[in-house]
């Protein structure tokens, strides 16, 4: 392979070059694998001899491997993925759950949280511009594979809720001072706010929510950690508005 290739290659663990080059990077048999079979656009990929086969595919050395992968220790094979393009429909958002990333910036936070969207059935995620980038390499491995199901687009998160909850879509948030999760009422449909590792909800974003939940401890006299990660409490919390929509049969 060219040294432009692997210069290329390199150029996409950087959110600019991914940018300007429309691709990303997806490491490793099992997910490459899974690409090839999904609506994604593979544009080329290169491998060790005997993974994969097709005129996208380049046979690697381990020493090449070595100089393209982006992890600690080297997988089998790199492809180069165009970042696809998708729209949300404002008539969606009144028919199904929808999460709500506001400046999430942990990568591995990131792809958790899609995993588990795609786990819990959600199938659109709204982020704010200063929330990660979901094809950071590092975060499409953490997802394990979830990225090719799940639409994630980036917005200006106030303003996208606000019309929302203008069109009468509920739109929850978890704060510390909210409704106990396990005692608020509910809907099937709606919008899931969670917020930064440190700081939680921005305050424009804050004022767009019209239900703060809280996650409580159990039991609630109980000592130990202080607080949950913004991935484990999204599980709590779609975990919670499943149970709902089990228990009641909305769809």
């Amino acid at each position: 392979m060219t040294k432009a290739e692997i210069q290329l290659v390199r150029s996409l663990a950087d959110k600019r070059g991914r940018t300007e080059q429309g691709l990303f990077l997806a490491e490793g048999e099992k997910l490459i694998g899974e690409l090839r079979t999904s609506h994604l656009r593979v544009r080329r990929i290169y491998a060790l001899e005997g993974i994969f086969a097709g005129d996208e595919v380049e046979v690697v050395t381990p020493r090449e491997m070595e100089r393209l992968s982006q992890l600690k220790t080297p997988s089998n094979s790199v492809a180069l993925v165009e970042i696809p393009r998708y729209r949300l429909h404002p008539e969606e958002l009144r028919e199904r759950l929808t999460l709500a990333l506001d400046e999430v910036q942990n990568p591995g936070n990131l792809g958790t949280i899609i995993r588990l969207a795609d786990w819990f059935g959600i199938r659109d995620i709204l982020c704010s511009e200063g929330t990660a980038d979901c094809f950071n390499p590092k975060v499409v491995q953490a997802t394990m594979g979830a990225i090719l199901r799940v639409r994630v687009h980036y917005t200006d998160l106030a303003a996208a809720l606000t019309a929302a909850a203008r069109d009468g879509v509920p739109v929850y948030g978890t704060f510390l001072e909210g409704e106990n999760l396990y005692e608020s009422r509910l809907s099937p449909a709606g919008i899931v706010v969670m917020g930064n590792e440190g700081r939680g909800v921005t305050p424009s974003v804050a004022q767009c929510i019209s239900r703060k939940l809280f996650i409580p401890p159990w039991p609630a006299d109980r000592r130990g950690s202080e607080s949950l990660n913004v991935a484990m409490a999204t599980g709590i919390v779609c975990a919670e508005f499943r149970r709902r929509t089990a228990m009641y049969g909305a769809k």
